[in-house]
């Protein structure tokens, strides 16, 4: 795709105010549309972060079960995390897998990436599979927020839980799982 053909910045007309917080800045702005229309609108701008499908050998899928302050509850998601500043996205995924699943991956390949929340937000997720893993000999200590137990499934497992709607998983991981099982059925 073309990605020239679709991109039109705003025009920031005036800042209104901005909120700076650890991982991200909030702004509201007055802004033209490239429509011409114009208006104040709030935005998250974030330093967009890198995800992973990770796939054992034997075919399991890794998730991570993690405490999400913000709904009050523990999600299924794939190991993910924000980018460091100067960080790219395959670099920030192999520091991350390894913190939050003790693993590492000797085959890694691109599923493009996805616009997580463009309503209100800048972040784009950079996606990716990460196959031939090994367990880390030593453990690698996460972040002090993290709330983190790490579960393997079988695909048909987790087919079932994302279809039964039993579970709730964040859209990052379902998208990327689609994306994954597309690379998976023409390798």
């Amino acid at each position: 795709m073309n990605d020239n053909l679709y991109f039109k910045k705003a025009t920031i007309k005036e800042k209104i105010s901005e909120l700076k917080t650890k991982k991200f800045s909030f702004e509201i702005n007055r802004i033209q549309l490239p429509n011409g229309h114009e208006g104040e609108y709030g935005q998250i701008l974030f330093p967009n972060a890198a995800l992973a499908v990770p796939i054992t050998t034997d075919k399991k899928v890794i998730l991570l079960r993690q405490y999400r302050f913000a709904v009050s509850r523990y999600l299924l998601e794939f190991p993910a995390g924000t980018l460091e500043i100067g960080e790219t996205p395959i670099n920030s995924i192999k520091r991350e897998i390894q913190e939050e699943t003790g693993f590492k991956a000797e085959k890694w390949d691109e599923l493009g990436s996805l616009v997580n929340a463009p309503g209100y937000s800048d972040e784009v997720i950079h996606l990716f599979l990460a196959r031939n893993l090994s367990q880390l000999t030593s453990e690698v200590q996460g972040d002090l927020d993290e709330d983190i137990k790490v579960l393997m499934l079988d695909p048909d497992e987790l087919d079932n839980l994302i279809s039964s709607g039993d579970e709730i998983l964040d859209a990052k991981t379902v998208t990327a799982w689609f994306r994954a099982k597309q690379f998976l059925d023409k390798s």
